[in-house]
């Protein structure tokens, strides 16, 4: 499958990184009845994924961060089904910073299976501090992890 390198923001192109890309076999955990993927492990695998995104740049969905600990809560998450997965196969998923905003970033994820489409999702966080009572605070980007982030887009 080939990726769009270019993408219009405002009206004015911008240059995509490439995307991060990582595989998952699917387990017979994760079928149904009828024997595919239950719908539910698309978000799971999409999380993973994510994980393994902000690992390979020496990040993670929390963390401390500058005397602090800020965590990247999700707020929306999305997933459409092209076509069945199913137990034992080896799904590549392709993760891309879709947006980085003040607050949050948006993931795309691209689900395929020997270069034929399976799946797209979208997962959005927000960039939180963690109050020492588990109380969230949505904050803006800290700078330096803009900078990180910034590199993938």
């Amino acid at each position: 499958m080939q990726y769009s390198k270019n993408t219009f923001s405002m009206g004015r192109a911008i240059r995509m990184a490439e995307p991060f890309i990582t595989t998952r076999r699917v387990e017979f955990a994760d079928t149904d009845m009828a024997g595919i993927v239950h719908f539910t492990n698309f978000f799971r695998y999409m999380e993973s994924a994510e994980v393994e995104f902000l690992r390979s740049r020496g990040l993670s969905v929390k963390m401390p961060w500058e005397g602090e600990a800020i965590s990247f809560p999700r707020v929306a998450a999305s997933c459409d089904f092209e076509n069945p997965a199913r137990f034992q196969d080896v799904l590549e998923i392709a993760v891309r910073l879709e947006r980085l905003g003040r607050k949050s970033v948006t993931y795309a994820f691209t689900f395929t299976r020997d270069g034929k489409p399976i799946a797209e999702g979208r997962v959005t966080s927000v960039c939180c501090r963690m109050m020492p009572d588990n109380q969230i605070e949505p904050i803006k980007i800290p700078a330096r992890l803009r900078a990180i982030l910034k590199k993938a887009v």
